[in-house]
């Protein structure tokens, strides 16, 4: 009995798929995943940077007629950019409990703070220029007010193609396309902390686009463009992971837009100038303070449990990340 019971167990081995191969074929399961994912991001991301020129123009990226031309590309594109992620999940196999539209941030459960918290936090980081905004500004509060409660003046940025390209068109689409897209796609692979920097180059390398315009209308000298193109590289994508992680935190893509906008109308901190400021002191310690309280709000104000827990994003994870909890 014993001896037929061994030959039994033995032939059964000898059907049986030896260890390394199944741990072979995970591991080529999961590499395939990832190749797949990053393919789909950099298909994207071209679609959406070529939507800008399928347009033949020898006028500059600011007349409105280009910008206008611009906005139906690139509408078009971000339209169907869910279809990426459709087929990514398709092709892939990846089973996602929440809908298609909750994994890009588009549900209402949270909505009021991830509307109101991440566009505060990124007023906090910012309440030095927001302080230098304030000394230099000729008008009172008050004054202020009154404006952002007339209609002719919202009118007037509406019919304004650079406003609005800066503060609507642009900080809906591309964190549609960069984020909202991409981000389901790369957690799966990645998980959300690696996704957090890996989402950003491809929005970085995305506004490489511009040395292109520079070049082209010889706008500077040939380093000084290279040096623009480093700098913009460098910051684009810094801001691309500070959406990637409120987009991940909160589950939500009206936050990431909010703080787009707002960061498109602030630009860049003008640091010479506050160096130079009459009242310098007090500017200076007013962007020391609000880089502090930053860093002190970055996770209480950006709480999962505000937003719903877990938030749609996290499910794509198979471990528990710290930034996917409360």
């Amino acid at each position: 009995v014993i001896s037929t019971l061994t030959d039994e167990l033995n032939i059964l081995n000898s059907h049986r798929p030896p260890r390394y191969h199944m741990i072979s074929s995970e591991r080529w399961q999961y590499y395939g995943l990832c190749w797949v994912s990053v393919l789909s991001c950099l298909l994207l991301a071209c679609s959406y940077v070529g939507s800008l020129y399928v347009w033949r123009s020898d006028l500059p990226r600011d007349h409105p007629a280009v910008i206008k031309r611009r906005f139906t590309s690139v509408l078009i594109v971000s339209s169907l950019s869910p279809l990426f992620v459709w087929a990514w999940r398709e092709f892939t196999g990846v089973r996602t409990g929440p809908s298609l539209l909750a994994l890009m941030g588009l549900r209402f459960e949270g909505l009021i703070p991830a509307i109101m918290l991440p566009l505060l936090l990124t007023m906090v980081l910012f309440l030095g220029p927001l302080m230098q905004l304030a000394m230099d500004c000729p008008w009172s509060f008050m004054d202020g007010i009154r404006v952002a409660f007339d209609p002719w003046f919202w009118m007037l940025c509406f019919s304004d193609m650079r406003w609005l390209r800066n503060q609507v068109v642009a900080p809906l689409t591309e964190e549609l396309v960069f984020r909202a897209c991409m981000l389901p796609m790369l957690v799966p692979c990645a998980g959300p902390s690696a996704a957090i920097f890996t989402c950003p180059l491809f929005f970085g390398v995305a506004h490489f686009h511009h040395v292109i315009e520079l070049l082209r209308f010889r706008q500077g000298t040939l380093s000084g463009i290279f040096l623009s193109a480093v700098f913009q590289f460098s910051y684009t994508a810094v801001f691309g992971a500070y959406t990637a992680f409120i987009f991940i935190r909160t589950g939500h893509l009206m936050g990431p837009v909010l703080c787009h906008s707002f960061c498109n109308y602030m630009g860049f901190p003008a640091i010479s100038t506050a160096l130079e400021h009459p009242h310098r002191i007090t500017v200076l310690s007013s962007y020391l303070l609000g880089v502090l309280l930053f860093l002190l709000f970055l996770f209480p104000f950006t709480d999962p449990s505000y937003y719903g827990l877990p938030t749609p994003v996290c499910t794509l994870t198979s471990s528990p990340s710290s930034l996917c909890l409360s």
